[in-house]
């Protein structure tokens, strides 16, 4: 199985994720970043999240180079904090088919406030 972009020069957000077999024995997977922003779709302004993604992988296990190439993709999107965290638990429910998968955001402070999200699959 080639990886479309580990290994390669990549200049541009992506849509997807790359994925490589699971490994036997691995029950979780968690990816995490701090790095992650997209826009609030009222006002513009930047939002700043920390996401953590944990999955039990059935077949396929994301490949880190091209979640951050999805990630960088968010940065241009205007979304609140909730559905963008429900995106990103359908991206990776539809790339790799976990067992399961929980996706954790946290939107930092503005104005005081900030914003903890949870998104699960299978969803309860």
């Amino acid at each position: 199985m080639e990886s479309k972009y580990l290994g390669k020069t990549v200049r541009h957000p992506v849509d997807e994720l790359d994925t490589f077999p699971a490994p036997k024995g691995v029950k979780t997977v968690t990816m995490s970043s701090d790095e992650v922003t997209s826009s609030c779709p009222i006002t513009g302004q930047p939002d700043f999240y920390e996401i953590s993604i944990e999955y039990e992988p059935n077949e396929l296990c994301i490949e880190s180079k091209s979640l951050k190439l999805y990630f960088w993709g968010l940065r241009n999107k205007a979304v609140f904090a909730e559905q963008m965290t429900v995106d990103i638990r359908d991206r990776v429910v539809a790339d790799i088919r976990p067992k399961s998968c929980r996706v954790a955001s946290k939107q930092k402070a503005r104005g005081g406030i900030s914003i903890e999200t949870l998104a699960v699959y299978p969803e309860c």
